[in-house]
């Protein structure tokens, strides 16, 4: 009897478990819970869970998908940039990718909000919400800034349970603006107020100082002398691939978490680029108890 074997099927280059993660951070990104989406595709919750967790959906319903929460299938699969036009599906985004990261580069105005004290994001809080336009009053303003701070707590967490390398680069003249300014959503602020929250933006320049004599193994710290990007970015490492994400929303003093587009990418020539200009910048940055040195000075002077 005459038997035949079958080629088996080549291995989908579709990594289905970052669709799913890009499908949860476009749906917090549309302020959509797993219910709205279930309605509107006529599916159960348990199907739109299973669909983040990375299950193979049928084309249609990634098209239907897609619609919903403003993007393209493409993006989706990850074969072009990925738009986030909300900072809370950016942020989710950072979340997911961070914690399949062994490695991040990073550029954050003023500081990485990996690298900030346990007090930061209380502070965080009360200048994301001074920050809102005025007259919008209590409702999804605030939730959004609940769930972002939420996300952030699980980032910071994270980030001190696995202590994946970071380098991160900051510019002495935003440092400088921090320290003038202080932890603050809105200039126009009591001068109580304004006093403590300048306080509070001493002790986290005063950490990174700690942070830099100290040297731990996982973080490295460069200071930069020179003009730096408009856009903060991260070049997310892991095993499976490398990503470059870049952001127009700011965490720090009088930040920007409602206008900007932030984008995600595994374009190879992208990654590059910005790797070409982190090293450029870390080449000439100060480092280890030199950049400490500087930045007490740096404090004593403001």
């Amino acid at each position: 009897m005459l038997t035949t074997t079958r080629t088996p099927l080549p291995a989908s280059s579709i990594d289905y478990e970052a669709l799913g993660d890009r499908l949860k951070a476009y749906r917090i990104g549309a302020s959509l819970q797993a219910e709205d989406v279930a309605a509107q595709l006529g599916v159960s919750r348990a199907v739109v869970y299973r669909m983040e967790k990375g299950e193979i959906v049928k084309i249609e319903t990634l098209e239907r998908l897609a619609q919903l929460i403003g993007t393209s299938i493409a993006s989706l699969l990850g074969v072009e940039v990925e738009y986030y036009s909300t900072a809370l599906g950016f942020l989710e985004r950072m979340r997911q990718l961070e914690q399949t990261s062994d490695r991040i580069l990073a550029h954050f105005e003023p500081i990485s909000l990996l690298l900030t004290s346990d007090e930061y994001l209380s502070y965080l809080r009360s200048m994301l919400m001074e920050a809102s336009p005025r007259g919008l009053g209590k409702g999804p303003v605030e939730a959004d800034v609940e769930q972002m701070l939420s996300i952030m707590a699980e980032r910071k967490a994270y980030f001190e349970l696995r202590k994946p390398n970071i380098l991160s680069l900051i510019g002495l003249r935003e440092l400088e603006r921090f320290l003038h300014t202080g932890l603050l959503g809105r200039v126009d602020l009591p001068d109580d107020i304004r006093t403590l929250r300048i306080q509070a933006a001493r002790n986290e320049v005063s950490r990174i100082a700690d942070l830099m004599e100290s040297e731990p193994l996982h973080v490295q710290i460069g200071l930069v002398d020179d003009a730096m990007p408009a856009s903060t970015f991260q070049v997310f490492s892991g095993p499976k691939r490398t990503v470059l994400a870049v952001s127009p929303f700011r965490l720090g003093e009088l930040p920007n978490v409602r206008n900007g587009i932030a984008t995600v990418t595994a374009s190879k020539e992208a990654i590059r680029m910005y790797e070409d200009m982190i090293k450029r910048l870390w080449k000439s940055a100060y480092k280890g108890k030199t950049g400490a040195q500087r930045l007490r000075k740096l404090i004593e002077r403001i």
